[in-house]
């Protein structure tokens, strides 16, 4: 397995985020010029921080099942939107840059996003064509493209049921602005151009409602955009693997109902 740490930095910004990489190499007595999917994972934290349980147990449970795997730790409170959005759009356009190295098909490139790093990975599923991000880049937006998405109990609304704290630290004095507040409530900026999406919830989460899950699924199904949920009946909120891997120093975060979306993801992956 090759492990690399890659600094993404976006000119004008001070703040560098990192790129984690765990690249599985090819071997000449197994399909020597293989081509990998990839799933580009987004932490959650409410933008203040990105959660170790949303990181490296994720990538290690993708290795195993033969997909190429990467962890953007990418800049977060004090407010400098839209930072993060470009730092993954960066991290993307240099996964497909160095796909040949990276033994990566670039036509299977999905970011994933748990929480708050799924409102930034849906973000970029929603935005990947304005010009601004491939502007500021310096970069085609085909470099920067999503093939999909998978949002785990993702933030996705900034109305009535917004997890106001997310986009407190995301946008800072201007998460009071309503103009720009409805801009990052990415049920509303969905499209023709919105990647298939995989999204997995729990209807107990009272701490990011079910309700984000639900109106994203709604506006997807409305632009007849491929989308495949699943919502548990039990479990809270930020339940990552949702085993003993990942469970929290006070041993919560275990709930057996809920340890099947990885298979459900891996497996909606291989159909895109």
């Amino acid at each position: 397995m090759i492990c690399k740490k890659i600094d993404i930095s976006v000119d004008s910004y001070q703040e560098t985020a990192t790129l984690y990489t765990y690249f599985l190499d090819n071997s000449p007595e197994m399909i020597p010029d293989r081509k990998r999917p990839l799933v580009l994972i987004c932490p959650g934290g409410g933008y203040e921080m990105t959660s170790d349980r949303e990181a490296e147990p994720v990538a290690i449970q993708y290795i195993a099942k033969g997909y190429q795997a990467a962890i953007l730790r990418y800049s977060v409170k004090p407010a400098k939107y839209p930072l993060a959005l470009l730092q993954l759009a960066k991290a993307v356009a240099h996964l497909r840059e160095y796909a040949d190295e990276y033994h990566i098909d670039t036509e299977k490139i999905v970011v994933q996003g748990f929480s708050a790093g799924g409102h930034l990975a849906c973000s970029l599923g929603v935005f990947w064509k304005k010009p601004f991000l491939s502007e500021t880049l310096g970069v085609s937006a085909e470099q920067i493209r999503p093939n999909g998405m998978i949002l785990c109990y993702p933030v996705i609304t900034s109305g009535e049921y917004a997890h106001r704290g997310s986009f407190e630290a995301l946008l800072g004095e201007d998460a009071y602005d309503p103009k720009k507040r409805k801009e990052q409530s990415l049920e509303l900026q969905v499209t023709k151009d919105t990647p298939p999406t995989f999204l997995w919830h729990t209807e107990p989460d009272d701490c990011v409602p079910v309700e984000n899950s639900l109106f994203f699924f709604e506006a997807l199904h409305k632009n007849k955009i491929p989308v495949e949920m699943h919502i548990y009946p039990a479990g809270g909120h930020g339940l990552s693997l949702a085993n003993e891997e990942t469970k929290r120093q006070d041993g919560s975060g275990i709930q057996p109902e809920c340890q099947s979306w990885m298979e459900l993801a891996c497996g909606w992956m291989s159909r895109l």
